[in-house]
C-alpha cells in the first residue's frame, strides 16, 4: 500500500465516521488526528518501513489536505489551526505521583522514549470528569505498569497528600505514596513513550540540596546527559513534607493514621546544609475566564494511551461545513 492508501484507511478508521459534534470542533478533530499519527508510527510503519516517520504537525497537515472535510481549505488555514490545537493542549492540568520507599529516601522517575528525553514523575493529562487521584493512579499504571490500588498503598495512604507547581501555565499536581517496594518490577503499557524507570535516590536530584559536588557522577547513574527540569521544581516541597512526616511518624503509630491531608511547607524545617536561596514553590494555576471555557470542553478519545486534553469551545452552525470554516479561520 502506499502512503496515500494509508492515508484513506486512517481517514476512515479516525475522521470520517466522527459524530457531528466532533466534527465541528477542530479541537476534537485535531485530537483523532493525533490518534491517528500514534497508530501510523506505532502498527503501520513497523508493517512498511519505507513509509516516512512524521512529526504530529507534518501528519496534522498531511491528514488536513487529504482529508475531503478539510482539504477545501488553504495550507494557512489549517496551520492557524493546528497551531491553535497546540497551544490549549499544553494547558491541560496534569496528574501523577510520587512514589517513595519505605525509607522516603528513593522515588520512581520515567524517562521519556525519545533520544534526549528528561526525566520526570509518572504523570499524565487528566480526562474530562476523571478524579484527580484517580488519574494520578491511572497515569502511574500506564507510565509504569505498578497498580497501587491493587498494591494497596492508595489505602495506606489516605488522606493522599499532593504538591502542586504550575509550569509553563500548566498546573501538575502530584499525590505522594510512601512504601513502594525498591524490588518492584517496572514496565510501561504504553508504547513508545517511556524509555527507562528508575529509583533514584532524592539527595541525587538536583534542588534536593544545597551543596553538591559540580560534575560528579551520582550512585544511581547520573551523568549530564539527565534532565530533571520536570523534577527540581517539586524537590524543595518534596523535603519538606519528608521531615514533617518523619516527624508524625511515632505519632501515627500511636493513632493508626497516615499522612497529612493539607500538606503544611515550613522553612524552619529546611537546614543550611539542604535549603536553597531562594526554594522554589509554586503557586497553583489561576485559570482566566477564557481558560475555564476551555476547561469544560477537554476529553478523551481513547486509543493508545487515553488521550485527554482541553477541547476548543467551538460556535457550531447548522451546517458542518460553516461550523468548520469559522473555527479554521479562528474568528
Amino acid at each position: 500500500m502506499t502512503l496515500e492508501d494509508w492515508l484513506d484507511d486512517l481517514g476512515v478508521r479516525f475522521l470520517i465516521n466522527l459524530p457531528q459534534e466532533d466534527l465541528r470542533d477542530i479541537a476534537r478533530f485535531c485530537f483523532q488526528i493525533e490518534e491517528a499519527q500514534w497508530f501510523y508510527e506505532d502498527f503501520i510503519r513497523p508493517l512498511d518501513p519505507t513509509l516516512p516517520s512524521m512529526s504530529l504537525k507534518s501528519f496534522s497537515l498531511k491528514m488536513f489536505q487529504h482529508c475531503p472535510l478539510f482539504s477545501a481549505f488553504s495550507p494557512d488555514d489549517h496551520l492557524r489551526a493546528f497551531e491553535q490545537f497546540m497551544e490549549y493542549k499544553t494547558r491541560v492540568p496534569v496528574r501523577g505521583a510520587i512514589m517513595l520507599n519505605s525509607a522516603m529516601d528513593s522515588a520512581v522517575l520515567v524517562k521519556g522514549y525519545k533520544k534526549g528525553a528528561s526525566w520526570s514523575f509518572p504523570r499524565g493529562k487528566i480526562n474530562k470528569d476523571e478524579p484527580d487521584l484517580d488519574c494520578a493512579i491511572r497515569e502511574v499504571y500506564e507510565e509504569t505498569g505498578f497498580d497501587l490500588h491493587e498494591a494497596r498503598l492508595v489505602e495506606r495512604n489516605l488522606p493522599t497528600d499532593y504538591l502542586e507547581v504550575t509550569l509553563k501555565d500548566q498546573q501538575v499536581r502530584l499525590f505522594i505514596f510512601r512504601d513502594v517496594p525498591q524490588e518492584t518490577f517496572f514496565e510501561p503499557k504504553t508504547r513508545k513513550e517511556i524509555g527507562d524507570i528508575k529509583w533514584y535516590k532524592l539527595t541525587d536530584l538536583p534542588a534536593y540540596r544545597k551543596r553538591k559536588v559540580a560534575g560528579k557522577a551520582q550512585g544511581n547513574g547520573t551523568n549530564s546527559n539527565d534532565k530533571f527540569y520536570m523534577v527540581a521544581p517539586f524537590m524543595v516541597q518534596l523535603r519538606q513534607w519528608i521531615l514533617k512526616q518523619r516527624k508524625l511518624d511515632p505519632r501515627t503509630a500511636a493513632n493508626g493514621s497516615k499522612g497529612l491531608h493539607s500538606v503544611v511547607l515550613e522553612e524552619e524545617e529546611l537546614t543550611e546544609d539542604n535549603m536553597l536561596d531562594k526554594p522554589i514553590v509554586e503557586q497553583p494555576v489561576i485559570l482566566d475566564a477564557s481558560a475555564e471555557r476551555f476547561w469544560g470542553f477537554y476529553g478523551t478519545l481513547g486509543c493508545r494511551k487515553m488521550v485527554q486534553d482541553v477541547l476548543l469551545e467551538s460556535q457550531a452552525g447548522t451546517e458542518t461545513s460553516a461550523g468548520l470554516l469559522n473555527i479554521l479561520l479562528l474568528h
